[in-house]
């Protein structure tokens, strides 16, 4: 029997609506170019304006039209920004198919460190943000047999020291992950989530407000905390998330996938 996957991989996004958060930087961004191309019409969220236009302009080099495109300026610790992105999707596109909970926060700190405002910050961004806007945009997502693909992180499976907040909010997201899966697979919609290691990305240097070079000498050193000796890319989350996303992955749901060079499978470090 032939079968029925389209030739291209997340060639079945191709018209679809995507909703992409956290798209101005990053993964974000590299996902919101690789829908492009694949010809998916998007909503893009994030703080910085102009890096975001920055990103539609490469997604309409990549040959989506501008009027394919809607840009939203958000910040996700507030919950009227989550609401307000919801009802521009839909204001805009009258639907949605994939929902892209991408935008996320991060710090370094510890038990002793770690600050109740700190703590608050980081849940509302990766845990709260995600859930409402899952909950809002639920009964569109069900109308069209939609996917949630959230971007949840290596941490969220494997304890790592300094990133106690951080680490719990993304164990958090892998449960909301299942748990959701399970209450809306009824209604045809797949929730998955995909559990980057160290990606090279502007995070490190927004977070830790240290050089280029201080970021460079970072990266280097975590190659030897995975079995795949190097550190990963945006573009090999992006075409994971592509997959989980698209009709490629039509009987996953539920999921949390590692694309982290094997980081988990390591008790020591290995030898460079």
């Amino acid at each position: 029997m032939a079968s029925s996957a389209p030739a291209l991989l997340g060639g079945s996004l191709k018209g679809k609506v995507a909703l992409i958060t956290g798209a101005s930087s990053g993964i974000g961004a590299e996902t919101a170019r690789h829908f492009a191309s694949l010809g998916c019409r998007l909503a893009l969220t994030g703080r910085n304006m102009e890096t975001l236009e920055e990103v539609t302009n490469e997604c309409i080099r990549r040959g989506l039209d501008k009027d394919k495109i809607l840009m939203i300026q958000a910040d996700f610790e507030l919950e009227a920004d989550v609401k307000r992105t919801a009802e521009e999707t839909i204001q805009k596109f009258n639907q949605i198919d994939v929902l892209v909970n991408n935008a996320g926060m991060y710090a370094t700190n510890t038990v002793e460190t770690v600050t109740l405002e700190c703590f608050d910050k980081i849940f509302a961004v990766n845990v709260r943000a995600p859930l409402q806007l899952t909950q809002l945009l639920a009964p569109h997502l069900i109308k069209t047999k939609g996917t949630v693909v959230n971007v949840s992180s290596v941490v969220g499976k494997v304890s790592m020291t300094d990133n106690l907040a951080y680490s719990m909010s993304k164990t958090a997201l892998d449960h909301m992950t299942r748990s959701i899966a399970e209450e809306l697979a009824p209604h045809g919609v797949r929730v998955n989530a995909v559990n980057p290691g160290i990606i090279t990305t502007p995070l490190f240097k927004r977070s830790f407000g240290v050089t280029d070079e201080a970021v460079a000498q970072f990266l280097e050193e975590m190659k030897k905390h995975h079995a795949m000796r190097r550190t990963g890319t945006v573009d090999e989350v992006s075409r994971t998330i592509a997959f989980l996303a698209s009709n490629d992955s039509s009987f996953t749901t539920g999921e949390t996938v590692g694309t982290e060079g094997g980081l988990h499978l390591l008790v020591t470090k290995v030898q460079i």
